[in-house]
């Protein structure tokens, strides 16, 4: 079982790397963290295409990153 859970743990942690190096990139660099922060915070920005698609795998993948990561704390 430990095992399992470790492998599937391992899985998911080379897919999210790779799910997260594969987005676009949203940041302006300093200034955009000072004045434009904001914006992204309370969802001004909406994301489409290709960029939804990634975005909502990365929220599962790290969903299932914590799970696993705690199942195994506990087995």
């Amino acid at each position: 079982m430990h095992a399992a859970i470790m492998t599937l743990l391992l899985i998911v942690s080379v897919a999210l790397v790779i799910v997260v190096l594969m987005q676009s990139s949203k940041s302006e660099g300093l200034s955009g963290a000072i004045s434009g922060g904001a914006e992204q915070l309370f969802g001004k920005s909406k994301a489409r295409g290709i960029d939804l698609i990634l975005h909502r795998i990365t929220v599962v993948l790290s969903v299932l990153f914590f799970v696993l990561a705690i199942a195994i704390a506990k087995i």
